[in-house]
């Protein structure tokens, strides 16, 4: 097998130095692979644990079924007593991709920027430079936004960058009827990534010609031909490599195909892009983090650091489920066994097969409560609109994890027409953690979600549930004869249902997290003892390392991220540029 994988190019090539190290190959480390090496005398190194990409994986309507093969770490986090109480073991499923690609290839491709005044928070938090206008240009360098009605507003989009956006070129009626809903109820139609982020929309997806465009397909595919940039996949970083003495990284020790264990060096610099929650696990792993719990692990502590703090995530009710008397929506079983609709996919790449995981629009909304921590024109609570339900595929289900218990009271879903809401809340109060399992860096990571500790979070997201009622009983939904469907969860049956205290208990037993998981290597100025990386994404304490992912964001913002993971590499390829002198491009 290793032989086999040598000659096929898995580690063709590969020098004993390069110039950068990159480990991780996710949305941030194929961009910035990508940007690094445009210099010709650079030598990159891409480092994956994962493998290559497939066209299976690039189908947008069956983006969780990818949660279910091997380009999923699989994680899961631990039990706790206020959420996930519905799932298998009382565990939340964090998938995260173990591809070229990263979770760009298992996300439902929904491109949302934030607001702007999540950056300047950033900024005014302490991230001199991250502020909104100093991040506006980085988003539009990448973007190739390919809706003409939106590309005309160059203020805010561009043309010219590699990541394609566009509307996915098939909708149901029944997304049709949820933005006819929100205008009805008083909502505006708006571009969320330009100036006003308040309102209704389809979604800005990452999708082109009607399949997923992941960061491999973007930025790493157009340039892998580059003779100074390498990828080596199969391959599991063990730990970075520092001179104990001058506090310097200087290269990384890794494992390919679990079995040979290599070491390669670092001229400049050792970039971690391994995500929000391997990036935590390898600095811990190399002696960067809380002394007391590294030395119990009997790991040698190089800096005391607040590593794995400050974990976020966006969450919502998972069981928000309403039928109606017409097919307006998706229905599985129709689509896989209408040779019609599959055939229309693969001569046209269009119908229900090119809905990014069944998600189609979305309603931004600020609640403009005494309850609400945000600040004018930014959003408390996204509510994401599905055109299908998650006990309408039983891997659909198997993939987020409900137990039988419950998938035994929504079944009959599955020959329904049905479709489901999510509100999510955007700034929750509740902050994880992850640590180390074992000073083995082939352990899973702990993760401890603390989802709902705060009971803020579960009122948020009751203010959401109450805004998509309020939808449901529009005319635009009525003449469908929609309605939530009445059957309760069986946990919370003890309270009158579709009350307040019915939806707080289904929110603890029905979680579901949209992965957005951030902030575990928190980014900040000198004065922050909380702050892991500096605003030039250096770790404190330590030369020539930097974290460069969704790990170092402060403040989660408001929307998905994988977007703004995209800025982040950019801004970074720019920090690291700048530092390192760029004269001679490719």
């Amino acid at each position: 097998m290793l032989i086999a994988f040598i000659l096929s190019g898995g580690c063709a090539g590969q020098l004993a130095e390069y110039d950068f190290i990159i480990v991780g190959g996710g949305a941030a480390g194929t961009l910035l692979a990508s940007r690094l090496s445009e210099v010709s005398k650079w030598s990159v190194l891409l480092i994956e644990a994962g493998g290559e990409e497939s066209v299976l994986e690039d189908i947008p309507l069956f983006a969780a079924l990818a949660q279910l093969t091997p380009i999923n770490w699989g994680y899961k986090t631990e039990p706790s007593s206020t959420a996930c109480l519905g799932l298998v073991g009382g565990q939340c499923n964090w998938p995260r991709g173990k591809v070229l690609g990263g979770s760009s290839v298992l996300n439902y491709m929904v491109n949302t920027r934030g607001n702007r005044k999540d950056y300047d928070g950033w900024a005014e938090g302490g991230a001199e430079g991250w502020g909104y206008d100093d991040v506006l240009p980085y988003f539009l360098q990448f973007e190739d936004m390919l809706i003409p009605r939106l590309a005309a507003d160059t203020v805010y989009h561009s043309t010219s960058g590699e990541l394609a956006i566009s509307y996915p070129p098939y909708r149901t009626q029944s997304a049709r009827s949820f933005n006819e809903a929100a205008q009805e109820i008083g909502f505006d139609r708006t571009d969320y990534n330009a100036e006003n982020q308040i309102g209704y929309s389809f979604l800005q997806t990452t999708t082109k010609d009607g399949l997923r465009f992941s960061g491999n397909r973007a930025f790493l595919e157009p340039t892998r031909k580059r003779k100074n940039l390498h990828v080596l996949t199969h391959s599991l970083v063990t730990k970075i490599l520092i001179d104990s003495k001058s506090r310097t990284a200087y290269g990384v020790q890794y494992k390919l195909l679990n079995l040979l264990t290599l070491k390669v060096r670092a001229r400049k610099e050792v970039i971690l892009s391994a995500g929000a929650l391997n990036s935590p696990q390898l600095l811990m792993l190399s002696g960067i983090g809380p002394r007391e719990e590294l030395e119990s692990l009997g790991i040698k502590v190089l800096q005391d650091s607040k590593v794995g703090f400050n974990l976020q995530d966006h969450i919502s009710l998972g069981n928000l489920y309403f039928t109606a008397n017409s097919s307006i929506g998706i229905r599985f079983d129709d689509i896989l066994g209408d040779l019609f609709d599959v055939a229309e996919y693969l001569v046209s790449r269009t119908g229900p097969l090119a809905i990014p995981g069944g998600v189609e629009a979305l309603v931004f909304q600020e609640l403009n409560t005494s309850s609400s921590d945000s600040t004018a024109g930014v959003p408390d609570i996204e509510i994401l609109f599905a055109s299908s339900t998650l006990p309408s595929l039983k891997p659909v289900w198997d993939a987020w994890g409900g137990n039988s218990e419950i998938y035994a009271a929504y079944e009959p879903l599955a020959n329904k027409d049905s479709f489901m809401i999510f509100p999510m809340i955007m700034h929750p109060r509740s902050r994880g953690r992850v640590t180390l399992r074992s000073s083995d860096p082939t352990d899973a990571p702990v993760l401890y979600h603390n989802y709902l500790t705060d009971p803020y979070d579960a009122d948020i997201i009751i203010s959401g549930i109450h805004t998509s009622l309020q939808l449901i009983n529009t005319s635009a939904f009525q003449r469908y004869a929609a309605e939530l469907y009445p059957v309760p969860l069986p946990p919370c049956e003890g309270y009158e249902f579709a009350s307040d205290e019915y939806w707080n208990c289904s929110i603890r037993y029905t979680t579901f997290t949209f992965y957005h998981q951030c902030g575990t290597c928190k980014m900040g100025n000198d004065s922050d003892q909380d702050a892991v990386v500096d605003v030039n994404l250096k770790v404190r304490g330590i030369k020539n390392l930097r974290v460069v992912d969704a790990s170092i964001i402060p403040l989660i913002p408001s929307g998905h991220i994988t977007t703004p993971i995209y800025m982040i590499a950019e801004k970074a390829a720019a920090l690291i540029r700048n530092q390192w002198g760029s004269s001679d491009q490719v």
